[in-house]
């Protein structure tokens, strides 16, 4: 597998995505034409993987199928290399619909989104909405038990916008004295950091020793890449747990109308599940939803990403303040 390492958040390919994004469609959501069940004739729904993914569609195929058979619309789906062209699109009304991880979703805000989240990803049903971050070494290296170790390390993040790539860990090396800030300077000064791209070419990295030690995100590493054989059972160790993290959101533009996102956040909570998908015919095997494979979605609001919002507080990240 292809591994994208990664220096700054916002690289070309992330510009003229942002200008794609920017640029399609001829006018704002709001002025788009409603089908007869009272929604926008096309709905735009943007993402950006959270693995290296050559076809990011296919694992949004059950959320697109469910949207187009309950609102009328036709959806088009947009695969971002980065949030900043995510946001940029929402910002100019040609992004309708948004799948954020917890600090896209903030940082969104902070940049002049207009959004209303819609609900967060579950993986099971009864569970609650949340995530870890995980920091990782090869399990045969017996010189990192602990983030304190990572200090002078080659350290594997996913990328500045990543909340369990690097906000988080961010947080976690200051609280292990290995960094002072979430600066760049300050990281470059406690560890060589090298940027991914995604969770899954972090993880590879380290069990290569490309980098020594590095952070994913926990269902990632425990089940993702176990399940598809590019990781081993036990080839990676954790040697360091975040809190709980608040689980990745749909997000609706406001531009779409308070009528709109209302139905919108009502059909994403009671029917973008597994058990929906499949005993409506719209998936016939797991139905994982988004390449986060989770089960389904459930109510969330904005006052549930404060702990996100805590943590910028905390590294003083650049991109936590616009």
């Amino acid at each position: 597998m292809k591994i994208r390492l990664r220096r700054h958040a916002m690289t070309l390919a992330a510009v003229l995505t942002g200008l794609a994004l920017v640029a399609s469609g001829c006018s704002d959501s709001k002025s788009h034409s409603l089908n007869a069940q009272g929604f926008p004739e096309t709905l735009t729904l943007a993402a950006v993987p959270a693995e290296n993914s050559a076809d990011l569609k296919a694992s949004y195929a059950p959320v697109i199928k469910l949207l187009e058979q309950e609102t009328g619309s036709k959806v088009q789906f947009k695969q971002a290399s980065d949030y900043a062209g995510v946001v940029e699109g929402i910002i100019a009304g040609n992004v309708d619909l948004a799948f954020f991880g917890p600090f896209a979703y903030v940082v969104a805000g902070i940049n002049g989104a207009k959004i209303t989240p819609l609900g967060a990803v579950v993986q099971a049903a009864g569970g609650s909405p949340g995530y870890k971050s995980y920091g990782l070494t090869k399990s045969d290296n017996a010189s990192i038990n602990g983030l304190k170790d990572f200090a002078g390390k080659k350290v594997c993040f996913v990328d500045p916008s990543s909340t369990s790539g690097f906000l988080y860990p961010t947080a976690g090396l200051i609280s292990a004295g290995v960094i002072k800030s979430g600066s760049e300077a300050d990281i470059s000064a406690g560890v060589t950091p090298i940027y991914a791209g995604a969770h899954d070419a972090s993880a590879l990295s380290i069990a290569s020793g490309t980098c020594d030690a590095g952070f994913a995100f926990d269902t990632m590493v425990d089940k993702t890449m176990i399940d598809k054989g590019d990781l081993k059972p036990g080839q990676l160790k954790t040697v360091w747990k975040s809190e709980t993290i608040a689980g990745s959101v749909f997000a609706a533009n406001n531009a779409l109308g308070t009528d709109t996102v209302e139905k919108l956040k009502t059909l994403l909570t009671t029917k973008l599940n597994a058990a929906n998908l499949k005993s409506s015919g719209i998936c016939a095997d797991e139905c994982r939803i988004t390449d986060e494979r989770a089960w389904g979605v459930v109510p969330a609001t904005d006052a549930d990403y404060n702990g996100v919002r805590k943590v910028c507080e905390i590294t003083g990240s650049k991109k936590c303040k616009g």
